[in-house]
């Protein structure tokens, strides 16, 4: 017997890891009383024919992002910060292949 969605309940979001070695990638949403119920439920809701290998429950509200209208300004380059570029460092001579 499943149990009734409650939206009073936070809501998660829920990633899997596929294989191995590969990223874990966002597959869906849903609400649960705690971290634990989210981790089962995302297990039973996400992984019924053995998807997945690794499981990862995020509440929703803990979530930090940047939005899609920053995309420019937040991901350009910044001339002023020279520490980002490797003619900012002293490289010792006996480094070889830089």
């Amino acid at each position: 017997m499943t149990e009734p969605v409650r939206h009073d309940w936070p809501l998660y979001e829920v990633f899997v890891r596929g294989k191995r070695g590969l990223n874990h990638v966002h597959v869906g949403s849903l609400h649960a009383a705690d971290d634990q119920m989210a981790l089962h439920h995302a297990r039973d809701l996400y992984t019924r024919r053995n998807e997945g290998v690794s499981i990862w429950v995020v509440r929703a509200a803990d979530i930090t992002a940047s939005s899609p209208d920053e995309k420019d300004p937040f991901f350009a380059p910044s001339g002023d910060k020279v520490y980002r570029h490797p003619t900012f460092y002293d490289i010792p001579d006996n480094v070889p292949h830089m």
